[in-house]
């Protein structure tokens, strides 16, 4: 199951890509901690892939699917249209409070 990560858990190869990268590199990406970039990108297990979770998908060969990205906290893009739609379309709640974790509402 995992000859195409090279029998790397496809979790693992994503800590790889992400963080390992950015504490190497000093980037201000990657990691999700206070003071950096609020840069996400949403994925799920592609339409139609042989995994039945993202990560199994991954690990069967398949592209995950780009539901959305956010760039410093604002969704810049929607589905991906270089990649397999994802199985969940990624979707924006929005709130009239947001607290933020020391427990204060904005």
């Amino acid at each position: 199951m995992l000859s195409s990560l090279g029998g790397v858990p496809a979790e693992v190869a994503f800590c790889f890509a992400t963080g390992n990268t950015a504490r190497m590199r000093a980037l201000d990406c990657g990691l999700i901690e206070v003071g950096r970039a609020a840069d996400f990108v949403f994925m799920d297990r592609a339409q139609h892939s042989a995994g039945k979770t993202l990560l199994e998908s991954v690990q069967l060969g398949d592209l995950p699917g780009i539901g959305m990205t956010m760039i410093d906290g604002v969704v810049r893009t929607g589905r991906s249209r270089n990649t397999p739609a994802t199985t969940r379309k990624a979707r924006v709640i929005k709130s009239k409070i947001v607290q933020d974790f020391s427990g204060v509402a904005h």
